[in-house]
């Protein structure tokens, strides 16, 4: 009897190396039908030559790039999140059954997906990612300095400006407790501070640019408190906002929810979770801060008597990050309904 054909593949799972890439095809049954290892120059080429399929990828270090080069071919293409695909994973670890875990996890009716993102929106993510590399070697540079000049007694004020400020004065005039060499050691810091200085506005006015020829960031904009840096962060990360069916969906994947462990009908909630975007969940807690240290605007906001209320009976930290909240969702309803912020009519999200 004549071996049976093969089926085509229906499902494919394909688990990215940096130059090797794992393919695993499933039929329509869920058998595997392709195991194969191609290079990254092959896997173009040779899915231009299969019919269009379902593909699974992890979302990773280029995976939206190959993503949409494999869309422009007409396959299906969905990203996975790399926690919901460890748990279809069997035995030991290797690259194949990576890729027939995703293969598997791809084919769930209920899996939730990563959007592809556009160049555009790569482009921006790279420079917030830079600018947040700046500014973190900023505050190492300051803390050094503030560490080296309390080791010779001398305590500077909190903030960043008192520190520029006094810095000039304490290297001219504390000659008593400063050698020539410390002088000159944090004479350096201090052109290094510069440098980062002129590096950070840079980088800040190019997204700056690229938010006022952005629709959405415009519109973002107009929500308290949201100003270029985190309308730029948001369009960034979830475009449109169509990978959520509500506001509070993102609130969740921010992180900014606290934890559930429920069982036999007993609800117990424990601190914030932090999953998700972890750079965009800090932007929003610290305009959230900013917003509660001006009790007497709150009434100009449609969320205003929500706030009052709640600041009577949460704690501070717990009511900034309910605030913080509070605009991601607002922010969800400015990106997915193609409106603005309308400060006293705005509705509830839900």
């Amino acid at each position: 009897m004549p071996n049976a054909p093969l089926q085509p593949v229906a499902i494919l799972g394909i688990d990215i190396g940096k130059n090797s890439f794992h393919l695993i095809g499933l039929d329509a049954r869920g058998a595997i039908v392709l195991r194969q290892k191609l290079s990254r120059g092959q896997v173009e080429a040779r899915l231009a030559n299969m019919p269009a399929c379902l593909i699974g990828m992890e979302a990773c270090v280029g995976a939206h790039h190959l993503s949409r080069q494999l869309l422009a071919l007409g396959h299906d293409v969905k990203l996975i999140p790399v926690q919901f695909v460890v748990p279809f994973r069997k035995s030991h670890k290797n690259d194949f059954r990576d890729a027939e875990a995703i293969a598997e996890a791809v084919r769930r009716p209920t899996m939730r997906f990563v959007p592809t993102k556009s160049v555009e929106q790569l482009d921006l993510q790279a420079r917030h990612r830079v600018r947040s590399r700046l500014v973190g070697q900023r505050t190492a540079v300051i803390n050094q300095i503030r560490a080296f000049l309390l080791e010779r007694g001398i305590a500077v004020r909190q903030r960043l400006r008192s520190l520029r400020q006094a810095l000039p004065d304490i290297l001219a005039q504390r000659t008593d407790v400063l050698t020539p060499r410390m002088t000159r050691l944090i004479e350096g810091l201090l052109q290094d501070w510069h440098h980062l200085d002129d590096r950070i506005e840079a980088v800040t006015e190019e997204i700056q640019a690229l938010v006022a020829a952005d629709e959405a960031c415009q519109r973002l904009m107009s929500v308290p408190g949201v100003g270029p840096i985190i309308a730029s962060a948001m369009v960034a990360s979830i475009g449109n906002g169509a990978a959520f069916s509500r506001g509070r969906d993102l609130g969740a994947w921010l992180g900014l929810v606290p934890r559930q462990n429920s069982t036999g009908g007993r609800t117990v909630l424990g601190r914030l979770t932090k999953r998700g975007n972890s750079y965009l969940r800090s932007l929003l807690v610290q305009v959230a801060r900013v917003l509660l240290l001006w009790p007497a605007k709150r009434r100009q906001h449609s969320f205003g008597a929500w706030l009052n209320a709640a600041s009577t009976r949460l704690h501070h930290n717990v009511l900034a990050a309910a605030l913080a909240n509070k605009l991601a969702r607002i922010a969800w309803s400015v990106l997915s309904q193609n409106r603005t912020y309308e400060p006293r009519t705005a509705a509830i999200m839900g």
